[in-house]
Formats: structure tokens, sequence, C-alpha cells
């Protein structure tokens, strides 16, 4: 895997070894940022089921200013630390050992919001919906603010969520791409 764009284009990143995460290519996380950059202008991300930091650490190399990174798995969060030292971008980082839920709700007492929030869990028992209304109920997500998730293509996603809307869903093979945004109803 590569970094595609901006920054940190073309340095290489370690895949999290094992059959227990599954990287996203880098034709569909391209695709992933056109969809919702194709830049940022600054912000703050939150990669929630960071596996081997791919999507965060492309998120900082196209312009987002702090990524925190969160993976319930050692070896994920041993590959997130490994990738993030070799591109000399730890002042950027926070890495968290995890589960998602509780994850959230710390980062909630902290008071936190973010500008993007990556959702590629394991496609198998994925809580993308339960998530988002959690997302939602504790306003984690900035205004304008975009959240990514990835799941299996048959996997139904709700269309809104409170003030948070699907904007986009785009199919690659068995992979299915929705992009939420949460903008002002008032």
């Amino acid at each position: 895997m590569r970094v595609v764009a901006g920054t940190l284009k073309g340095r290489s990143i370690k895949a999290v070894k094992g059959t227990n995460t599954r990287p996203t290519t880098d034709k569909v996380k391209e695709s992933i940022f056109n969809i919702i950059g194709p830049y940022f202008d600054g912000g703050v991300a939150l990669d929630l089921f960071g596996g081997s930091g791919n999507l965060g650490i492309e998120s900082l190399s196209r312009g987002i200013d702090r990524v925190i990174f969160v993976d319930r798995e050692t070896i994920a969060i041993n590959t997130i630390k490994q990738n993030v030292k070799d591109l000399k971008i730890e002042d950027q980082v926070e890495i968290y050992r995890n589960d998602a839920f509780k994850a959230l709700k710390a980062i909630v007492k902290r008071g936190l919001q973010f500008d993007l929030i990556l959702l590629d869990p394991p496609y198998k028992g994925q809580r993308i919906n339960e998530i988002i209304e959690f997302i939602h109920e504790n306003e984690l997500l900035a205004m304008d603010g975009i959240i990514m998730a990835e799941c299996l293509k048959e996997d139904e996603l709700h269309e809104s969520i409170g003030d948070i809307h699907q904007v986009k869903r785009e199919i690659y093979g068995i992979t299915a791409i929705t992009i939420y945004n949460r903008v002002d109803e008032n």
C-alpha cells in the first residue's frame, strides 16, 4: 500500500499481518478521497477502525491537521505506530487500543468534534448505523463534517440520522462506500 496523494504521496504503508484486517485498496482509497476531498484545509479526523492507519494517514497527507486512530487489535495498533514512526508524523496523531464504542464514549468526555470520521470496520458484524447514531446523539461530527463508511454492498445503511445525511454511495466489487454530511437544518 502507498499514500496516493498529498505531502506523503508515494510513501509506503505497511499492512497489518494476518487475516483479521482487510486493507482498503489504493484504487478504492483514491476514489474515496476524490469524493470527500480530495484535499482538506486543516481539521481533525477520527479513524475509528484504524487497521494499518491507511485512511487516516491518507487524510493527513491531504491536509488534515490531526488524526485520532482507534483499533481494538494490538497487532493493528503496533502497525499504525510503526507506519506513523516511519512517516515521521508522530506529532499529528493519537493512537488508542480500544473497542469502538468505548473509544467514542471517551471522546465524548473529552468534548471533541471531528471534521472527518472514517468508519471501515470488519465487514462481519459491523454496526455502522449504531455508530452514526451515537455520533449524532453526541454531536461528534462538526457542522459540514463528513463521515465515510465502508461496508459490504448488501449492508443497509440509514439514509439519514438526525442532521447527518447520506450524500453518496458507490459500489466497488463487494464493497460499498457511503458518504455522509452533517448539515444545518435551520
